[in-house]
């Protein structure tokens, strides 16, 4: 015999289930922990530290998409662009207080025209009526 007998198949192994899914969060769980050890910002970091901070970067992130797409569509746009960010960050209280500091690039600003600069009411009145009155010779 040519001791070519039949292959023994490797045993499957079970599928790895990260801990990204464990949790049921979009945000890599495992990469940030290794960022948080790799920053050094304390000498030990808990498995914990890192799903909480998945979590709430996630929401963030969910909470700016959601009111960047509302401000897209009242603009009638399909697409959110930076202008869109800027807007819905700075139309919402807490966010604005969050992100005070941050510059947003092609964002512009936010549209605001001081009531003093506003023609008066009552000088658009007198010229509405003035010219409405049709001329006697």
């Amino acid at each position: 015999m040519s001791g070519r007998g039949k292959k023994h198949p490797k045993p499957a192994l079970p599928a790895r289930i990260t801990k990204t899914k464990k949790c049921g969060l979009q945000f890599p769980v495992g990469r940030i922990h290794r960022f948080l050890k790799q920053g050094h910002y304390a000498e030990r970091i808990s498995p914990g530290a890192s799903v909480y901070l998945a979590a709430v970067l996630e929401y963030l992130s969910a909470e700016v998409i959601e009111l960047a797409g509302s401000a897209a569509h009242q603009n009638k746009k399909k697409r959110i662009g930076p202008r869109h960010i800027q807007m819905a960050i700075r139309n919402d209280e807490e966010l604005n207080k969050l992100f005070s500091h941050v510059t947003i690039p092609e964002g512009g600003v936010l549209p605001n025209i001081q009531a003093i600069l506003l023609p008066k009411k009552t000088a658009l009145l007198k010229e509405v009526n003035g010219d409405a009155q049709s001329q006697e010779f």
